[in-house]
């Protein structure tokens, strides 16, 4: 899924707010007394989630990498 895909609502969430939303699914999906067309609503959102949680991710990696390559250079010197 693209970052384009991702609604305006999760694109804004931190990393905590995601991954809350993301338990208060699974947890809802678990339970015994799920309604099934609801699931399919929730798994989708839980499928956009979970791309945003992963940009988030690849991001810092992308910033701590960079980081890291600056303080490389300097070392050098």
């Amino acid at each position: 899924m693209k970052k384009e895909n991702i609604p305006a609502d999760i694109k804004s969430k931190s990393l905590k707010e995601a991954r809350d939303e993301l338990n208060d699914i699974l947890n809802k999906l678990e339970s015994k007394n799920v309604d099934l067309d609801g699931s399919v609503d929730d798994y989708k959102r839980l499928i956009k989630l979970n791309n945003h949680i992963d940009t988030l991710f690849k991001n810092k990696v992308k910033e701590i990498s960079s980081i890291t390559k600056k303080i490389g250079k300097n070392d050098k010197k």
